[in-house]
Parts: structure tokens; C-alpha cells; sequence
């Protein structure tokens, strides 16, 4: 699939009508899809809770996930913080008795089965009889001491004392007939779940419990669906089947000890699938997509859902009208000749046709978000990483990105096609981390790492090289690169109801770009032009280079001063997650020194450079030969001595705290691997080239549209084929991302002018409208208190 989009966007010749082509059968594929999944929600129903109780798979060994929907993996503190003053019951036998058990230990895992001190009942009714009935009837007639859960369940017992006789399944459908009107009166008020039976596994069954086969288990489950979902005529009924863990067992019964209660990891399973039933609805945890609700639309959600709306309209309008003009244009025909003559009208395309046409295709695209990432209509699964996932689909990438090579335009260090390949393959290792869960692997987080900060090196590399030589501080040149580095992200935090620090990536950037661009704008201005005729402007930029990393170390040691500063307003509604900037220090804490090291490498490499120190020329090393061999040498040893560093990593928090003092040396390392060698200067990867030029997009677009819930799961367009489902859902990611970055770059030269006095006023407006943003925000914000 990935080949298939480089392959699109690479012939040159037909890039319009070949990409465009892959568009339309992107949006065909999305609209299938989207009806596919509504007819599905339709005809089986739209209540993933049904989904959580009744289906799923293993993904590993201890892993479960449900069919269309993610599972939440509850911490001690959000399951006390759920259950605060609720009353839940567990009544049945010892098979409930272990569920109850695994329950109370997700509260309290120092719990131990002799002593229960937690506010949860056990109820010992090994028989569905009158006892049980007494237990529940009273129940029913005790409001307050009514539970809020109760968690039923019992058969075994039937069958174990009655030998498995045919009277004691008659007399069992006879009891859970009588006691099914009062579960239905209880379950609506409370959640009630009627535990069906797990398999047993017959070869480990002791003697005395020969006769509990999976024959009779079947024949007791079978009873209790029909009776419990029969209680209502009219209605369906409000007991729900807590019919997963027979799935569960049908895994993990061999496991057993005895061949009747299931392994603890098991138990441990159906008792996170009753905490995220009861709980999703309550926390509404990112992570556990089951059992919620889609999110009410916000203020500001609505009135983006307007604008979009009437741009749409506004630009089929545009759109008719002209048509209908080009269409009084026809070629007529000439009397005296007879032959056609026509009329020839060069009609430019106004800014307005381009900008009613963008917001026009953004809207469809946000569209396509919002169904992907908040509106339910598309499944989620939960990541789960093997090696496998992760390192094949590298290898495959690494394949084709030498299979797909050209020559170079120009053979300088770190040119225009090598850094827009070296973002590709970057960006492309970084997807497939993300959708395989590798950063549960500490080597690889650590690599990945070494990637962010590469991003960031370039940062610093390409914005300082280009106001060096440049010398252009204006003001249209900040606004390009803001609106372009942010344009993406604004609008996904009003369509997705997210704050700007959740795309952390964007900020980082957009923050470093503000400091390199006021470090070398700032009196004395200092640019190549200048300190070419004297070198002791080369000494003062140093100095300025110095102050910044004075800088740099002082905010780094004074995390006080960093979040008072982020925590003004209006900075701290940019830079705040969950109330506090302390993710944002996290972040720019990571990589604080490599865009410091980008800038300084960029002024030694453009000094030696200008002073013909380098030979850049086609297919010649960069030194001599020894140096070079040296320095290649040095290289190759700096590269594989922090492979092996990473690698051997034990603890995370001690190893990204000396990643922002080392990650450096890799990136070097690469550089002078990648550019010594003059044919490895002189080519380069289109492959990965034409992905890095998109690779913001790509890396932004997958939050909500490839990945799901905010990164933390997958989005599943196609179910029961994980294959397929990567193909297509990759397919369309790539189609969005190139549409949005043409979009992106249409839109910059209208609203970022070059002309200064138009431009301020533009300038203007947008304040006005982030002005209104942040205000309608805080409404928002308080509203929710």
C-alpha cells in the first residue's frame, strides 16, 4: 500500500489525475465503508456494551479484546474513584465467588480470600432455589439496601448434587422462571448480569464431578438465555448476558487446576470486562471505547460544524454558477466558413473559488475525522505489540525504500531530496511504532527517540541555515511557517474538542521556531552577508548561540520558572493538558538540547563550507580520503555504541534523562555516515522523499483517522480481517494527509499575503478570531465544572 501511494505521487507527468484518481477512490471507499458500518449498527445494534458481554478474542496470551470496541485497564485509584458509594453484589457459587474475588483485587490487589474489608458483597447460593429467590426478593423491597451491581450466577451445583438428571434442569428452568420477574424489576434501577456458565475441561474433572459435563453446561446456559430474555414480552429485557467468559474459558480452561474454575488470569479478565461495563459510562476513559456514549457536540464543535457547512454550500453554488457561464462560452459556428470557432477565455481562478473549494474539502475531510474518532460509527481494537509487527513491516519499508532510488539534483550535505527522504523514513518507523504499541519495548522507545529529536535537529539545521544565508526576518516569512506548522492542528482542536498540547509535537516545533527566529533576529542581526567580511561577527553569533543555551539550562533546572511562564494566560490554554503544563515541560524537557546542536552544526557546516574546506562535488568524499575513512570509522563505532546503550536500557526514566545529552551523537553519527561517501551523497530514496513531504501531516493525521481514541488503539474500518483492514484504512490515511498538505499550502498563499499592509490586517482578523476562541473555550471549560 505504501509503494502503491509513491507510486501515484511520483509520476510527474500524470500527478494531478493519478493522485486525484487515488482521492476519488479513497472518498467511494469511505462512503462503502461508512454505509456498511451503519447498516451493521442498524441490524445488530448500536450498544457496544452487548459487544464487550457476549464477543471477543485473545490478541496474546493475556489479552483480551472485544469485538468493535477498546478495553480500559483500570488503576487502583480510577476504580475506588468509580465505585465510590456503590453497593455491588455478587450472589451464586464458587465459580462467582472467584469472579468476586478478582473484582474486589482490581480495588485492592493486597486483597486475600480469607478476609474481605472493601465494600462488595458475597452471597453463597451455590443453587438457583428459594433461597436465592428469598435473596433477591428482598432486594426489591429494600430500596437503600438495594445494590447498584449485582452480579448473579449458578448451575454447577444443580447438576453436581442431581448427578446431572433431567428432573434437576426441569426444576432448575422452574426456579430461574420464578426469580426472573424480580431480576427484571431490580434491573431497572441497577445492573444486574446473569453469569452463564463457563466450559469445563472433562479429563481434569475429580470423580465426584465427572457427571458436570459441557453437555449439561450447554443445556443449563440454554434455559436460563430463553427464560431471562422471555421475562418482558414487549420489551427486550434489562438483565444482560454475561455470556464473554464462556469464550474466555473456552481459551484458557486446560489451564485449570481442578478442570472446573478458571485460571486466575481469566478471572482477572471478566472482572476488568465488569468494571469497564459499569465504569466506562461513569470515568469515560479515553482508552475504553465500550460502553460510551458519543460525546455531546460542544459550542464550538457546532459552530465549526456551521462554517464548514456553508462553505460547502457557498462553494457548489460558486461551483453552478460557473458551470453555467462556461457553458454560454460553447463554440459556435461561423457562417461563411461553416467551421466552429471558439471562444477562447482564459479565466483565472479567483482566491475565493480556492478558498470556498478548500474549506469545502477540509470540511469533508473533518467529517471523515469525526466519524473516525468520535462518533462511534467505526470500530477500535487495543494495540497489542509482538516483534513481529513491528520489525517486519520495517523491513518491508526498507526494501522498497532502496528499490525506489534516483539521483540527487545537487550532491550537498543534508539537500533538499536527502532531508525530505530522511523525514520519510522517519515518519514512515514512527507509524508503524505507534500502530504496533512498540513503545512497550524499551530499545525501540529509545530509537524513536533518537527520531523526535532528529525532527527537531532539522528544525534547527534548516531554520537557521535559511535566515543565515537569507537574511529574511520579515514578517511574512514567521506567518508562513506558523500557519503551515499550525493550520492542520487549530482545526482539529476545534473539530475533535482537544487542546493544542495534545498534538505535542506541533507546539515543540512551532516554540523552537519562535526561538531560533528571535535568537538571530535580535540586535545584532547577524547573517552570512555580513560576517563574511569580518570574522568577528562569526565570534558574536557564537555568543548569541552561548546565551541560548544558558537559556535552555536555566529553564531546564528551574522547572518553577518554566510553568509560570506556561502558565499565563493566554499561553496556558496552549500549553496545558489535563490542567497543568507539566506534559509540556515533560516534552520540551525530552529533546531541550537538540535544536540547539542543529543550529550550532548548520553554522560550523556552512563556515567550513564557505571556506572550501568541504568537496561536495558529484561522487567525491566529503574530506580526503583518510579523514574521511577516519571519520566514517568514528561514525559507524558513535552509532552502534548508542544502539547498544539503547538497547540496554533497564529503566526508562533514567535513560531519557541522558537522552537529551546523547541523542546527538546518532544523529551525527547518521549525517556523516549518510553525506562522507560521494555516491551516497549523490542518491537518494523518492520513496521515502515524497512521504517526507508530507510527514507533518502524516504524523498529525494519524491521532484520529489511522490510529484511534486519541492514539491509544486502532481504527477498524474492516473487522475480522486485520490484513485487509491495514491496507485500506493506510490507503485512505495517505490520501487525507497529501490532500490536507495541498490544502494547507493553497490556503497559506491566500490568507499569508505577501504585500505587509494587507497582510496586517489579516493578521488582525486572525487575532480577532483566536481572541473569540479562547473566550468561547473558557465558557466551554467552565460549563463542564
Amino acid at each position: 500500500m505504501a509503494a502503491l501511494a509513491y507510486n501515484l505521487g511520483k509520476r510527474e507527468i500524470n500527478h494531478y489525475f493519478s493522485v486525484r484518481s487515488a482521492k476519488v477512490l479513497a472518498l467511494v471507499a469511505v462512503l462503502f465503508l461508512a454505509a456498511c458500518h451503519l447498516a451493521s449498527r442498524r441490524y445488530r445494534g448500536n450498544d457496544s456494551c452487548e459487544y464487550l458481554l457476549s464477543s471477543g478474542r485473545f490478541l496474546g496470551e493475556k489479552v483480551w479484546q472485544p469485538h468493535s470496541c477498546m478495553m480500559h485497564k483500570y488503576k487502583i485509584s480510577e476504580a475506588k474513584n468509580c465505585l465510590v458509594d456503590k453497593h455491588i453484589a455478587f450472589i451464586g457459587d464458587s465459580r462467582i465467588r472467584q469472579l468476586f474475588y478478582s473484582f474486589v483485587k482490581i480495588i485492592n490487589p493486597q486483597f486475600k480470600e480469607e478476609g474481605n474489608k472493601v465494600k462488595l458483597d458475597f452471597l453463597w447460593h451455590p443453587e438457583v432455589n428459594g433461597s436465592m429467590k428469598q435473596c433477591i426478593k428482598a432486594w426489591t423491597e429494600d430500596s437503600i439496601a438495594k445494590p447498584h451491581v449485582i452480579v448473579a450466577g449458578a448451575a454447577t451445583w444443580s447438576i453436581k448434587i442431581h448427578n446431572g438428571s433431567s428432573e434437576a434442569l426441569s426444576q432448575y428452568k422452574m426456579n430461574i422462571t420464578s426469580i426472573a420477574p424480580l431480576l427484571e424489576k431490580l434491573a431497572k434501577t441497577s445492573d444486574v448480569y446473569w453469569v452463564l456458565q463457563d466450559p469445563v475441561y472433562e479429563d481434569l474433572l475429580s470423580e465426584n464431578r465427572k457427571m458436570i459435563t459441557n453437555e449439561k453446561i450447554d443445556a443449563y446456559n440454554e434455559a436460563a438465555v430463553s427464560i431471562l430474555n422471555s421475562s418482558t414480552r414487549n420489551s427486550k429485557s434489562n438483565v444482560k448476558m454475561f455470556s464473554v467468559s464462556k469464550l474466555i474459558a473456552q481459551e484458557t480452561i486446560m489451564e485449570s487446576l481442578d478442570g472446573l474454575h478458571l485460571p486466575e488470569s481469566s478471572r482477572e479478565t471478566s472482572a476488568m470486562i465488569l468494571m469497564n461495563v459499569y465504569c466506562n459510562k461513569i470515568l469515560k476513559p479515553v482508552d475504553g471505547s465500550c460502553c460510551q456514549p458519543r460525546p455531546p457536540l460542544t459550542l464550538i464543535q457546532k459552530l465549526a460544524a456551521c462554517f464548514f457547512t456553508l462553505s460547502i454550500t457557498g462553494y457548489l453554488i460558486f461551483y453552478i454558477i460557473h458551470r453555467n457561464a462556461h457553458r454560454k462560452n460553447k463554440p459556435c459556428t461561423d457562417l461563411e466558413s461553416g467551421e466552429e470557432k471558439k471562444n477562447i477565455i482564459n479565466t483565472p481562478v479567483s482566491s475565493l473559488e480556492i478558498l470556498l473549494q478548500s474549506f469545502c474539502k477540509l470540511g469533508l475531510i473533518m467529517a471523515y475525522f469525526y466519524m473516525c474518532d468520535r462518533a462511534n460509527l467505526f470500530m477500535k481494537e487495543n494495540k497489542f505489540y509482538t516483534h513481529s509487527s513491528f520489525f517486519i513491516p520495517i523491513i518491508y519499508i526498507l526494501v522498497l525504500g532502496v528499490f525506489y532510488n534516483e539521483n540527487t539534483k545537487e550532491t550537498k550535505v543534508l539537500n533538499r531530496e536527502q532531508t525530505d527522504e530522511w523525514k520519510g523514513w522517519m515518519q514512515l518507523v514512527i507509524l508503524i511504532y505507534h500502530i504496533s504499541g512498540a513503545s512497550t519495548f524499551l530499545p525501540v522507545y529509545m530509537h524513536i527517540r533518537v527520531l523526535v529529536a532528529a525532527y527537531l535537529f532539522q528544525t534547527g539545521y534548516g531554520h537557521f541555515s535559511y535566515f543565515w544565508i537569507k537574511g529574511d526576518f520579515g514578517i511574512h516569512r514567521v506567518c508562513q511557517v506558523l500557519f503551515r506548522l499550525n493550520f492542520l492542528v487549530v482545526v482539529l482542536c476545534i473539530v475533535m474538542d482537544r487542546p493544542y498540547q495534545f498534538y505535542y509535537f506541533v507546539p515543540l516545533v512551532t516554540v523552537w521556531f519562535m526561538v531560533i527566529y528571535i535568537t538571530l533576529a535580535l540586535w545584532p542581526q547577524i547573517i552570512q552577508k555580513k560576517a563574511n567580511g569580518n570574522c568577528f561577527w562569526h565570534f558574536g553569533l557564537l555568543l548569541k548561540l552561548g546565551f541560548l543555551l544558558l537559556f535552555i539550562c536555566f529553564l531546564t533546572y528551574s522547572q518553577g520558572a518554566f510553568e509560570k511562564i506556561f502558565s499565563l494566560w493566554p499561553l496556558s490554554k496552549c500549553f496545558e493538558l489535563k490542567g497543568n503544563v507539566y506534559e509540556w515541560w515533560f516534552r520540551w524537557r525530552l529533546d531541550r538540547y537538540v535544536v540547539f546542536h542543529g543550529m550550532l552544526f548548520a553554522f560550523i557546516y556552512l563556515a567550513l563550507q564557505k571556506r572550501q574546506v568541504l568537496s561536495e562535488g558529484k561522487g567525491e568524499p566529503l574530506f580526503s580520503n583518510k579523514v574521511s575513512n577516519f571519520l566514517l570509522f568514528i561514525s559507524v563505532v558513535s552509532f552502534l555504541t548508542y544502539s547498544i546503550w539503547a538497547s540496554s536500557c533497564k529503566n526508562k526514566a533514567e535513560c531519557n534523562e541522558l537522552h537529551p545529552s546523547v541523542s546527538v551523537v546518532q544523529i551525527l553519527a547518521f549525517i556523516l555516515i549518510r553525506n562522507i561517501p560521494g555516491y551516497a551523497r549523490s542518491v537518494y530514496s523518492s520513496f521515502f522523499a515524497w512521504f517526507g513531504k508530507i510527514s507533518l501531516e502524516l504524523f498529525i493525521c494519524q491521532y484520529h483517522i489511522w490510529l484511534a481514541a486519541d492514539t491509544r488503539g486502532i481504527l477498524v474500518l474492516i473487522p475480522g480481517n486485520p490484513m485487509l483492514n491495514i491496507i485500506v484504512s493506510t490507503f485512505i490515511f495517505v490520501c487525507v494527509a497529501h490532500e490536507i498538505s495541498q490544502i494547507t499550502n493553497d490556503l497559506a498563499q491566500i490568507i499569508i499575503p505577501k504585500d505587509n499592509s494587507s497582510l496586517l490586517k489579516r493578521l488582525a482578523c486572525i487575532a480577532a478570531f483566536f481572541c473569540g476562541l479562547l473566550i468561547l473555550s473558557s465558557i466551554q471549560d467552565k460549563s463542564k465544572q
